[in-house]
């Protein structure tokens, strides 16, 4: 039985791993993610999703934000925020705040809505789902900047 509920115990672990590994880099405090950007001298990557119930987004996570190819160009390039509206993960009373604010000032109507912003929170460009993978996407992104 010990055995048992240790094992079972381990997997949850590494559950919480896995899905900590898919967030990393990604910040939820656009004051902090505003700052980032202005401290790396970088553009600001909004993901405006519906991370556990939104079909696309979910496909746009496991496709693209989670594949290395993404990532290291992320790294690099870009800051990383997360305006999540989800159904079953716990958000605090502020980021259910801030978010409804900032999908409002953006006029998000769907998800997921993906918005390149400069340091001063000017749009460069929008865009959402894109099939071909993580390097088509990083491909789609500069595109995107260098207009």
């Amino acid at each position: 039985m010990k055995k048992t509920l240790l094992a079972m115990m381990g997997v949850l672990c590494l559950a919480a791993v896995a899905v900590r590994a898919a967030d990393a880099g990604w910040l939820d405090d656009f004051a902090k993610a505003k700052a980032a950007a202005a401290e790396k001298k970088v553009p600001m990557l909004m993901n405006f999703t519906g991370s556990d119930w939104c079909g696309w987004c979910i496909k746009l996570e496991k496709e693209v934000f989670s594949q290395k190819a993404f990532q290291d160009y992320a790294a690099k390039n870009l800051v990383l925020m997360k305006i999540d509206f989800p159904r079953e993960i716990e958000q605090t009373a502020d980021v259910k705040a801030q978010n409804k604010k900032l999908s409002d000032e953006f006029k998000v109507r769907g998800y997921p809505t993906i918005y390149l912003v400069d340091t001063d929170g000017k749009i460069i460009g929008k865009t959402g789902y894109k099939p071909g993978g993580a390097e088509k996407y990083v491909e789609h992104l500069q595109e995107l900047l260098k207009k």
